[in-house]
């Protein structure tokens, strides 16, 4: 079990709304957003004047691996993702070879 963490007087952006409220993440995950919420032991953190927002998903990314690593690779351009919110990713087969199958996406995990 992860310890839970409390995030507190967030404006939190979400359903299309900003309100202003707290989240409490309980073992790794969600656990509830809303209002004012009592999580006794958790962690706290006060994000007065902090926007939070849910994470991005990027549904079209060129990873360049295998084949194309000059113009980017998966180390470069997941660390870019995660530096402007995104934290989800879908890769388009533009490899050489394409990734279109099982046995050549295992290959490239």
């Amino acid at each position: 079990m992860s310890p839970s963490l409390l995030i507190t007087n967030a404006k939190l952006v979400n359903e299309g709304q900003v309100t202003e409220g707290d989240l409490l993440v309980a073992d790794g995950r969600i656990a509830r957003v809303g209002g004012s919420i009592d999580a006794g032991g958790a962690e706290v953190l006060d994000a007065s004047g902090l926007v939070l927002m849910p994470g991005m998903i990027d549904d079209q990314v060129h990873f360049r691996e295998p084949g194309v690593t000059h113009k980017a690779d998966i180390a470069t351009e997941s660390r870019a993702a995660l530096a402007g919110g995104i934290t989800s990713f879908m890769e388009m087969p533009n490899t050489k070879p394409q990734t279109v199958t099982l046995d050549a996406l295992e290959a490239k995990f």
